[in-house]
Parts: structure tokens; sequence; C-alpha cells
């Protein structure tokens, strides 16, 4: 029986009309543009959550999330299979080159202060190796300027990212580049040899919050603090133009004045209405 309803599953076709519906919806409540040619791969991604609610066709699926029970308990889910999630440590080194050589060092020496606490957000943090790539970076930094504090905030629309975030368990190889005596300090090895992975150190995970945030929300109210830098790489790609830039000014109301805003090496923000200042190429600087 189970085996006839998986056929049935991959059998059945995610209509136009029921495609239409689906990201319309995304679009208006998730700012996540889906256009027709993205058909198929929505289709593909969707088979995973027929097969976990045990349906058999995306009629049955698609009546069910906009049903009342529907919006409450499997809108989370789809959007756990409907966001994209492309991440490594390191990634576009240059921006953490940025904080460790002048942002860091400027501010610690031009500023009257004998200590500092550095708050970080990762906007778009996917399963978090942003956010723990940045925690790396602070921690070496604090080993030249002991007053050097700081947090992290990472934030993702998925609730499967953003618990592997949390778990901090990532496969061996995905740390390959990263030089040995950084791979010593700061990740833990497995002990099981037939799937190996890295965990870690409790002293990052602890420095490291991860919370549920939708770009699209009026504003973000839930997050109480002002951030001394902001990282939102790679995420406004998947926006519209007017999308990206109200985006960027409901972050920009949690950046300090003086504070920084990092975007991905594809992204460009060029005569948008927003309160940054460029320093340098996806490097920004609130007014």
């Amino acid at each position: 029986m189970e085996g006839a309803n998986l056929n049935k599953i991959y059998q059945s076709k995610l209509t136009t009309s029921q495609f239409n519906k689906l990201s319309d919806f995304i679009y208006t409540n998730y700012g996540i543009k889906m256009p027709p040619v993205k058909q198929i791969m929505l289709q593909s991604r969707l088979q995973k959550r027929l097969r976990a609610l045990n349906m058999s066709s995306f009629n049955e699926y698609v009546e069910y999330v906009f049903s009342k029970n529907g919006q409450y308990e499997e809108i989370i889910h789809m959007m756990d299979v409907v966001s994209t999630n492309k991440t490594d440590f390191f990634r576009e080194p240059v921006h953490f080159d940025f904080i460790t050589n002048q942002l860091v060092p400027t501010f610690m020496q031009s500023n009257n202060t004998a200590r500092h606490l550095f708050k970080i957000w990762s906007a778009g943090s996917s399963s978090g190796e942003e956010a723990y790539t940045l925690s790396i970076v602070m921690e070496e930094l604090k080993e030249k300027y002991p007053g050097l504090d700081y947090s992290i905030l990472g934030t993702d629309i998925s609730t499967k990212m953003l618990q592997a975030g949390t778990n901090a368990v990532y496969k061996q190889e995905r740390i390959d580049a990263i030089p040995l005596n950084i791979k010593k300090k700061y990740f833990l090895k497995s002990k099981d040899r037939t799937n190996p992975t890295v965990r870690l150190i409790p002293k990052l995970r602890q420095k490291v919050m991860f919370r549920r945030l939708n770009f699209m929300d009026q504003s973000y109210t839930d997050i109480k603090e002002t951030f001394d830098i902001i990282f939102c790489r790679n995420v406004l790609i998947y926006f519209d133009r007017e999308t990206q830039e109200k985006v960027i000014n409901k972050l920009c109301q949690k950046l300090k004045p003086g504070g920084f805003f990092f975007l991905g090496h594809s992204e460009s923000i060029t005569n948008y209405n927003v309160p940054l200042t460029q320093i340098k190429p996806t490097i920004f600087q609130r007014k």
C-alpha cells in the first residue's frame, strides 16, 4: 500500500492554477518570487510534504494548505522546503577580512573605552555557518583586544535550518577548507567514523542565538536590540526591488548609526532609498 501511495504522489502534478495560488501566497506573505519557471522545482520540493502527510495528490495538499488547520500547522513546514538554504563557513571571506583588519581595530583604537560588546545580526542565517564564522572571527579578535566581547543573533524563515544552527553539527567535509589551527580550536570531531561530523565547541554555541523571522513582517518588533553589524547576504536576490528596499530599511532600523551592513557579492542597492553609505563593494555604513 505504501509503495502504491508513493507512486500516486510521483504521478501527481502541480497544475498551473495550483502553482499560481501557492506562488501568489508565498510572494504576498514571504516576499519570495516564484516565477513560472519554478513550477517543476516547487512540485518536486512539495512532494516531500505530500509523503509526510500521506496525501496522494496536490489537489488534496493545496486544499489543506488553505484550510484553517493547514494555515496553522502546515505553512511553516511548506516554507521549510520552499526556502533556499545555501551557505558555507567563511563564504565571501573579504567581509571577514574587513572585520578583522579594519572594522574592529579602527573601532577599538578610536573609541575611548576599554570594553565593548559588539552585537551582530546574521539575517538569513540558514543552518548557522555564517553566524558561527562570525563567532570564530570575533573569538580570534578577542585575543588581540581583551576588552572586546560580542553576541550574535541568527534569524531565518526555516525552522528546520534554525534547528540545524542550534545543533551546530555539520558534515566534516564542510570544514575541509578551514585552516587546521582554526579547526582544532573551535570544532569537535564525532567518534562515529561511518558518519564523520563536527560540532562547534560550547563556548561558540553559547554566543549565538537563533530565532525565526519573516522578512515580510510589518516591523521587526520581536527584535528589541540594535546592532553594530548586520549581515544580510544572498537573501535579497529572492525578492523584487520594491521588497528589497523595504526589507533593508526595516533592517536599518535595527542598525546603530555608524554600524556596518554587509550584502552578498551578487547583490546591489544602487539608487535605493536606504540610509546607507557604501564603504566598499557590498559593505555599507549606516548614516
